[in-house]
């Protein structure tokens, strides 16, 4: 017995078919270019100590006109910056603003001035990040002045506290931080930096990268080098809380490196450099 098969022509696609397998091929393309540009841009991180790029974003957020007549007037690392880096500058305050939840503590009301001048705080020290909104932070408590801590039952000017994903500070000593602009003690500085360090240590992107591993650098050339450990203590220049351990030594490290840039790098190149090359900090004369 002889059977037949009648071949038929292959049914057309549907376009709803046609759309799926194209969006499929789309997103695996997407997916395997975005694997490869991670991959060049961690050699190229290790090679270059800094990301392949740091401004990526297409349209700038605006802040109020009073908020930015804050952050024209109030702060000088802004004002150092050229124009084009001055828009990125204000993208990101606005964005920082409008990305954490601000709140005032016995009796203070949350201003212009505090939104902006902590925001940018945390835009300057991340300036050379491409990713910079500091995910370990979620919200700013702002306290007038000190304020009692029931935790360790002792009175602090601020913390970072990494549970609730908080920074807390007080304005008096905040203000107070960038009124006297040489000591190389700034409170917003110090406890954003633990924040970063933080940061730094959980995350994965390229500026968390380089920031952590550069670090690890610094720990390792001064484990090594006892001569110049104890030229560090023995200066007075870094203040004696920053060899409480590696968290405080960071913080007061950013601090110094922020507010007296040239005497650091003429006392300790080196470490200066690692401090530069942690942050990618290559804006306003540093």
């Amino acid at each position: 017995m002889t059977t037949f098969y009648t071949l038929l022509p292959d049914e057309p696609m549907s376009l709803t078919t046609k759309v799926f397998l194209a969006l499929f091929f789309v997103g695996m393309a997407s997916v395997i270019l975005y694997q490869f540009f991670k991959f060049f841009e961690q050699i190229y991180g290790i090679k270059h100590s800094k990301p392949f790029f740091v401004f990526g974003h297409l349209f700038n957020r605006r802040l109020t006109l009073n908020q930015l007549k804050v952050l024209q007037k109030e702060f000088t690392f802004y004002k150092a910056l050229p124009k084009k880096h001055q828009r990125y500058f204000e993208h990101r305050v606005a964005s920082f603003i409008k990305d954490k939840e601000f709140s005032g503590r016995d009796g203070v009301e949350v201003t212009d001035q505090m939104l902006v001048l902590v925001s940018a705080t945390a835009v300057m020290l991340t300036f050379g990040f491409r990713k910079y909104l500091i995910e370990t932070i979620d919200s700013v408590l702002i306290y007038p002045g000190s304020y009692y801590s029931k935790i360790n039952e002792a009175y602090h000017n601020g913390e970072f506290n990494p549970r609730a994903k908080a920074l807390v500070l007080s304005w008096e000593h905040f203000v107070k931080g960038y009124d006297i602009s040489n000591d190389n003690l700034n409170l917003g500085i110090h406890e954003m930096t633990h924040a970063i360090h933080l940061n730094g240590l959980k995350e994965n992107d390229i500026s968390a990268f380089i920031f952590k591993n550069k670090f690890l650098d610094l720990t390792e050339y001064l484990s090594k080098n006892e001569h110049l450990r104890k030229k560090l203590i023995e200066t007075k220049y870094f203040r004696k809380y920053a060899f409480t351990n590696q968290f405080e030594f960071l913080a007061v490290l950013v601090e110094t490196f922020m507010e007296t840039p040239k005497e650091f790098k003429s006392r300790f190149p080196k470490i200066y450099q690692q401090v530069k090359q942690m942050l990618n900090f290559d804006f306003a004369g540093y």
